[in-house]
């Protein structure tokens, strides 16, 4: 067992497989502790739609993730400086951790300028002008009050990438733009770490880490790296993999570089996902994860189970008596709603449909890492995949993690 503090965070390693870099851990914030790996729900303006704070935590949660952008525009940093932050304001007393609010403001936004300050967007809210630099991130994020704050970096948006209902992009850069668009984000991600550091105003509250980021080019990687974590820091991520690059390249990425990351830090990677990317991830050596998948998905009777996804919409579910998964011990499932009748509030516009499956799904993804972790303990990494057929299902072309791009 190995414990490593720094400020704020401690993190402990309890145990490692044998098969792989898997390991078992626990991170340690001011507002409590939670198991590692873990799957960080997000509540992205400190709330998540009809589902609330308590049930989240009953639903195996030990940490949340908050979105800066959308908190920064709406209700504001003085009106949370007010309340104490989000923790006070949505009243969840359990660890939190923020986004940068960077990749909002470059994905979602009218975008006017980017520069080596920042960005300046226009507000999804009024439409005013607004800038967000390492500066005012780090401010938004210290009004917050999040244990862990993440650093503003520049995410370059994916020549993977495809948009709208799948077509590919108009117009892809050339290998060579790309090359200089990756050495321009490398290189403003490492500034701004440093000026976040300089800028952060609570490190003996708040935990600070650190981005790489590097496309999928594994050099750039490499170099990524060696410069983020070479500034000292709580933690640090792997970003920029949740941008619409397909599952392999995904794993290429990932595989490549969390075990290039300090093995006393936590290691979490940005918008991910689906289970079989969270589970390979895991076995690379990743500890923490997010995505809206299980709230957004559950909102539009889309459902996860061991054995597959269900699109309770369809016809054929809809005299279907069973659960949507018989294994599960959720709201909708242990309180023995139907397929048939989940199915029903859908097409009646009955807001328990989307409630009981977005419950389902949340539980869904902490039952998931709770077998992760007992396969750690057990050293028994095969009886993840026997427990868990979706694992052999293959994916669907063009799918891949969910961003957290907006609303959970």
């Amino acid at each position: 067992m190995t414990e490593h503090r720094h400020g704020p965070l401690s993190f402990r390693v309890e145990a490692r497989t044998s098969d792989n870099h898997a390991r078992l851990g626990e991170v340690t914030t001011p507002h409590g502790s939670f198991p590692t790996p873990a799957f960080m729900p997000v509540a992205t303006a400190a709330a998540m739609k009809g589902v609330l704070p308590s049930q989240v935590r009953d639903l195996g949660a030990g940490i949340i993730l908050n979105n800066a952008y959308h908190l920064m525009l709406r209700p504001g940093i003085e009106l949370l400086e007010r309340f104490g932050g989000t923790h006070r304001f949505m009243r969840w007393d359990g660890p939190v951790l923020t986004d940068s609010g960077g990749y909002q403001a470059f994905s979602m936004s009218d975008i006017n300028a980017i520069d080596d300050d920042g960005v300046t967007f226009r507000s999804f809210v009024d439409g005013a002008k607004v800038h967000l630099g390492p500066e005012s991130s780090m401010r938004v994020q210290n009004a917050i009050g999040a244990d862990i704050i993440m650093a503003f970096d520049d995410c370059p948006p994916s020549p993977h990438a495809r948009h709208g209902s799948g077509s590919p992009r108009a117009k892809l850069p050339t290998p060579r733009d790309w090359a200089r668009r990756l050495d321009e984000a490398h290189e403003r991600t490492v500034r701004w770490l440093e000026r976040c550091r300089a800028a952060h105003a609570r490190p003996d509250e708040q935990a600070l880490f650190g981005i790489v980021q590097g496309g999928t080019d594994l050099d750039r990687r490499s170099a990524s790296v060696e410069a983020i974590c070479g500034i000292d820091l709580p933690g640090y991520a792997i970003g920029g993999v949740a941008v619409g690059e397909g599952p392999e390249l995904i794993r290429t990425v990932v595989e490549h570089t969390a075990p290039l990351l300090p093995a006393d830090r936590p290691r979490y990677l940005m918008g991910v996902g689906y289970e079989r990317d969270i589970v390979m991830a895991v076995a690379a050596g990743v500890d923490m994860f997010d995505c809206v998948l299980p709230t957004r998905n559950g909102r539009m009777a889309s459902v996860f189970t061991r054995t597959g996804p269900l699109r309770l919409r369809h016809a054929r579910f809809r005299d279907d008596p069973e659960p949507i998964d018989p294994t599960c011990d959720c709201p909708a499932c242990g309180g023995g709603f139907s397929r048939s009748y989940l199915r029903h509030c859908f097409f009646a516009d009955e807001m328990v449909g989307p409630i009981l499956c977005s419950l389902h799904n949340l539980r869904h993804f902490q039952r998931l890492l709770l077998d992760i972790r007992t396969a750690i303990r057990d050293d028994a990494w095969s009886s993840i995949a026997e427990a868990w057929p979706v694992l052999q299902i293959a994916p669907q072309p063009g799918a891949g993690p969910g961003s957290d791009t907006g609303p959970s």
